[in-house]
């Protein structure tokens, strides 16, 4: 409620920290050039007008994709985002944290005792407080959706989780999901197959993701680790994610104790250096983050060319009986 958060050094009543609050430096970095056009038409008092007030608004506003309209549309998009406390649309006085504050300008102007504050309280909510609430609610309700199919049934357990989740999963007989880029051990940046639950789904990479020769060449740091790290090899990164490269990341998740392992379509081409699609980025399914991002992605190849794609689909068997799923 308003009262907690004002005992915790927020103070919600004049919209800080509910509403953005841009300065001179902000709103250079997000619009460059077009930041005086943004202060004098889109902004009054140091505040969005109404009208530029929610996401749906700005989008629209400038509809178009034009250079212009897409800095000013992304631009304000990313200043609606910065804040630290979104009011619950139902109960008035009641707010929530966002999602991954850190990165915010209104987090990082915090001071050092506001910022320990908002960490504390952001970590109670999402991983304490509704512990209770989420279990009662999923035991509420799964076990109906479950009773109504005879499929195994797979959670997408991922990213931030209450902890009673995982019980509560196992209680059901819910599959989890394991994906090495999203490891589920805290300090851990890569997860490792091998040790993954029997009861789970091992891949490479879901639909809101990159598949590997994309996140190859997303961060090359990472992928640097990820080269050293998990896969043990030394010496210099390969700048592409070559198809020795992508077989044996493959063969790493056939081989793990998990129940299934489903891999992209995408990372089973990617082993095949004639057969791969030549653009890694058009491989990619979805971008949560991206509204107009829509799912394009086609398999390049009819599968009547495929069934004739002897030497592939050899290599295909030959990995899958290897690893004992055949």
């Amino acid at each position: 409620s308003a009262d907690e958060l004002r005992g915790m050094g927020f103070d919600t009543q004049d919209g800080r920290y509910t509403t953005p609050a841009p300065d001179e430096h902000m709103l250079g970095e997000l619009f460059g050039d077009l930041a005086g056009e943004v202060r004098a038409t889109c902004m009054k008092e140091g505040r969005l007008l109404p009208a530029y007030a929610t996401q749906r608004k700005v989008a629209a506003r400038f509809p178009g994709d034009d250079e212009r309209q897409t800095r000013l549309r992304e631009g304000l998009m990313a200043l609606l985002d910065d804040v630290l406390f979104i009011e619950d649309p139902r109960r008035k006085g009641y707010f929530h944290p966002r999602i991954a504050p850190h990165s915010t300008h209104a987090y990082r102007r915090l001071d050092g005792e506001r910022r320990a504050a908002f960490d504390r309280l952001y970590t109670d909510f999402f991983y304490h407080r509704h512990n209770r609430f989420w279990q009662e609610s999923a035991l509420r309700k799964l076990p109906v959706l479950l009773s109504a199919t005879e499929m195994l049934t797979c959670g997408e357990d991922l990213g931030m989780i209450p902890d009673s989740v995982p019980e509560t999963m196992h209680e059901l007989q819910i599959l989890s999901l394991e994906i090495q880029r999203m490891p589920k051990t805290p300090g851990e940046l890569f997860a490792d197959p091998a040790h993954y639950p029997y009861f789970s789904v091992c891949t490479t990479s879901t639909h809101d993701m990159n598949p590997l020769r994309a996140w190859w060449e997303e961060d090359r740091e990472l992928t640097a680790r990820f080269y050293h790290e998990a896969l043990g090899i030394g010496g210099d990164v390969p700048y592409f994610c070559e198809p020795w490269i992508c077989r044996r990341i493959l063969d790493m998740h056939l081989n793990s104790p998990a129940m299934l392992t489903i891999l992209p379509l995408q990372d089973w081409f990617s082993t095949d250096g004639e057969l791969r699609y030549p653009d890694p980025a058009k491989e990619r399914i979805n971008v949560p983050a991206v509204a107009r991002y829509y799912w394009r992605y086609r398999m390049h190849l009819p599968l009547e060319e495929l069934l004739h794609k002897e030497t592939f689909n050899e290599s295909l068997h030959d990995m899958i009986a290897c690893s004992g799923r055949r």
